[in-house]
């Protein structure tokens, strides 16, 4: 097991498939990177079937047990299956997706071997859910829940960035959990440090107020020490969970995951774009580049990234580093 200068052991993988995506939602930041998504024509910089299985072989060397794909939109690769199929037997396996390309499709990556899904939704309102997302698939998102939960892919966590165009639905969306076996809400506190618009931003803590007023009881996670509410329903545990990043350190004091973004690069922080490290091709290359992101883990990417008059800066004690790699 691998753990970095703060003694946090690396657990997860996070691996982004692909940047592209048929959906252009208003608040992507791509895994950090920026909205740099291309035409629906994978690149040539978009990692191989076989490149992504040595990564994941690695990872397991190092008693990494649990990898969840990522995107873009992951299920535009149409070798998913076969690499959830071949991620090794100690890892779980899980999946973040829009959901418009499930039905037809989950139960055969149940199949391969996926054991749950996390399918993007900000809103129970199909208006403006076509204004966030710029795509007329709501229907194509609820058909893609119903898929999932029926494959056996449960529970099924629903994922909300809360902003300012969102909030009002948060209380809808809490209901539908609470009503609905298998189903789990995922509230994502909004991050203008990487998505822009700072202006969307809302109090986090005020969401966390209004749930545990409504919650019957409240526990933590210890991935990113989080809080869920559990709300009562008719469903069997109306399960609510809050990430909030943004300011909080005991968010990143409690995570154990390393990032591979779409072109075979491993970074040590969502926000972080300094220590980006190629992977190489053979599992020497992919080791040594896993035991130096960790190495060079940050204790809180607030230290990277600071606010000031209302705009996101480099810290400029890594300004240097970030030149340097540059060149």
């Amino acid at each position: 097991m691998l753990s970095d200068a703060f003694d946090r052991e690396v657990t997860g993988l996070r691996v982004s498939l692909t940047d592209r995506c048929n959906f252009d939602c208003v608040y992507c930041h791509n895994e950090g990177l920026g909205d740099t998504r291309g035409p629906l024509a994978a690149s040539d910089a978009e990692m191989g079937t076989d490149t992504v299985v040595r990564m994941l072989e690695v990872a397991a060397e190092f008693g990494i047990d649990s990898v969840k794909f990522t995107g873009g939109e992951p299920m535009l690769r149409r070798d998913l299956a076969e690499i959830v199929r071949r991620t090794p037997e100690s890892m779980t396996t899980s999946l973040t997706t829009n959901g418009t390309f499930l039905p037809g499709r989950a139960s055969a990556l149940r199949e391969a071997g996926l054991s749950r899904v996390n399918i993007s939704q900000d809103t129970a309102d199909p208006d403006a859910f076509r204004e966030l997302t710029q795509s007329g698939a709501y229907e194509s998102v609820i058909d893609g829940v119903d898929a999932a939960i029926e494959a056996g892919l449960a529970p099924v966590k629903l994922n909300m960035v809360v902003f300012e165009q969102t909030a009002g639905y948060v209380p809808e969306m809490v209901d539908r959990v609470a009503d609905t076996d298998g189903l789990r809400l995922q509230l994502i506190e909004y991050m203008p440090e990487i998505s822009g618009h700072p202006e969307w931003a809302i109090d986090i803590d005020r969401v966390h107020g209004w749930l545990e007023e409504q919650a019957d009881r409240v526990t933590n996670r210890e991935m990113h020490d989080r809080r869920r509410y559990h709300v009562d329903g008719d469903a069997e545990e109306g399960l609510v969970e809050v990430v909030d990043p943004v300011g909080n350190r005991d968010f990143c004091a409690n995570c154990h995951r390393v990032r591979v973004t779409h072109d075979g690069h491993l970074k040590g922080c969502l926000n972080r774009h300094d220590d980006l490290r190629a992977i190489g091709e053979t599992k020497a290359e992919m080791r040594e580049t896993l035991r130096e992101t960790v190495a060079n883990r940050v204790p809180y990417y607030g230290e990277y990234l600071v606010e000031t008059d209302g705009e996101w800066r480099m810290n400029e004690r890594y300004l240097e580093t970030e030149s340097e790699i540059a060149e």
